[in-house]
């Protein structure tokens, strides 16, 4: 009878402990919004800032490179040189073209869970021939250094191919205005970078930059053997004055000068 009270026991035990252990917390938990470290602020030519959560728990070595670059002011004035409708915005290239990056070595590649959607931010490598062999497909993968986009649209066909380091979490407008083009005619830029930590000041919008006056070309120029251009006679004036206009009714509002 005490034995099988005991196995009793020992079965419930076992049918208990389950309920107690599904949650398992991971060992690198995602960071929460209210992180300041671990919230990167852009600051864009196209009207305001955007919050990016960064996620070193899948990314470390891209977040910790982004940080590191964010705080010697590395991403300032840097322009979106590759700008796609409906794929992405490209930035961090201090060349402007695609093909420069920052003097330190290249990031290993950390593909993770994280999808391509809508405000992920992930970084950019070089990509390798069709056919290539693996050292060269390897050498591509962990070719990540400071250059990465912004997603528009979900292209989950980059999912595991490159690293998600962070999703935009507020100011998603102001990515959406960024201007398109492989270049882009009259680029967007980010203004400031900044880490939430850091306690940057408020968004500064960009300087407005007068448009130049037009250039004085001197006297008209005539060439040898032909004469200047007469001034064309006034039209007469009307022998009668015209009509006066009504003015407005009380209340109206007065009629645009055409």
């Amino acid at each position: 009878m005490r034995f099988l009270v005991c196995l009793m026991a020992a079965f419930g035990w076992f049918v208990a402990s389950p309920a107690t252990a599904q949650y398992v917390p991971s060992v690198h938990p995602a960071p929460n919004v209210s992180d300041k470290e671990n919230l990167l602020y852009l600051d864009l030519s196209t009207g305001g800032r955007v919050t990016i959560l960064l996620r070193p728990d899948v990314a470390p070595l891209m977040v910790d490179r982004i940080k590191t670059l964010t705080r010697k002011h590395f991403y300032d004035g840097l322009l979106f040189h590759r700008v796609i409708e409906g794929f992405m915005a490209q930035t961090g290239d201090p060349k402007g073209n695609g093909t420069g990056g920052s003097d330190m070595p290249n990031v290993k590649a950390e593909f993770n869970y994280l999808p391509h959607v809508r405000g992920a931010v992930s970084a950019a490598r070089p990509g390798a021939r069709d056919g290539a062999p693996p050292e060269e497909v390897a050498v591509a993968e962990n070719g990540a250094n400071s250059q990465f986009f912004i997603v528009f649209e979900p292209t989950l066909k980059l999912d595991n191919k490159y690293t998600v380091f962070g999703r935009v979490i507020d100011g998603m407008q102001y990515v959406d205005a960024i201007e398109r083009g492989e270049p882009p005619i009259t680029p967007s830029r980010i203004l400031h970078a900044w880490i939430a930590a850091d306690n940057p000041p408020a968004y500064v919008a960009a300087p407005v930059t007068p448009s130049a006056p037009p250039a004085d070309l001197g006297p008209e120029v005539v060439l040898p053997g032909a004469a200047p251009a007469k001034p064309t006679a006034s039209a007469p004036k009307p022998a009668t004055a015209p009509a006066k206009s009504k003015p407005n009714a009380p209340g109206a509002k007065p009629r645009p000068r055409r």
